[in-house]
């Protein structure tokens, strides 16, 4: 089973591609969502970001706030990297243990990590090839303003991500993501039958 990690700029198409992954039959580990998880209470990196950012940051249920953390963390690169040492070394555990889990289940083919930070976390040399979505920037930015985001929030968690074009450095393959879903999906699915075909 080869352990792949599946990465790419914010609103570049990971989370899509993922999903398409996913429905040709490949187990994909969503590793952001992992994340969110870890720090709720109770959880094993609440308390250290709690004493770490503050009681600001949580809701009226003590719950993070993930849109106040973010605000904080974007806007400053020293906090950025204060909450990825507290995370990150969780995240890779339970990475870790998914895939031993997969391989135990008798998952052939190809099995992927799914993560916006996989190249900064240095994930990628531990993986057997790594995906990586792109688009150009100014969709990116375009996409992000219609999740909602303000130019400025768009363009600071733009800037707070490597370069796509230092992700793509990285790359055993790359999907353009800049087109239709279709022609998004035309990739996932040549991805696809190599994966299946390397067996």
């Amino acid at each position: 089973m080869l352990r792949l990690g599946l990465t790419g700029g914010i609103a570049t198409g990971k989370t899509a591609v993922a999903a398409m992954l996913r429905e040709m039959g490949f187990p994909v580990l969503d590793a952001d969502s992992v994340a969110h998880k870890l720090i709720e209470p109770r959880q094993p990196a609440y308390e250290q970001v709690l004493s770490e950012f503050g009681p600001s940051i949580l809701d009226a249920q003590q719950h993070v706030d993930r849109a106040k953390l973010a605000s904080l963390v974007f806007a400053d690169r020293a906090k950025l990297d204060r909450l990825n040492a507290i995370v990150h070394p969780l995240v890779v555990e339970i990475i870790d243990r998914q895939f031993e889990q997969w391989a135990r289940d008798g998952i052939r083919d190809a099995a992927f990590v799914e993560a916006a930070l996989i190249v900064e976390a240095g994930l990628h040399q531990k993986l057997d090839g790594l995906v990586v979505t792109y688009s150009p920037a100014k969709q990116q930015l375009q996409r992000l303003r219609e999740r909602g985001m303000s130019e400025e929030e768009a363009r600071q968690r733009i800037a707070a991500q490597l370069p796509t074009a230092e992700k793509l450095r990285h790359a055993t393959q790359s999907i353009d993501c800049s087109g239709t879903l279709e022609q998004t999906r035309r990739q996932v699915e040549m991805l696809a039958a190599k994966l299946r075909h390397q067996r």
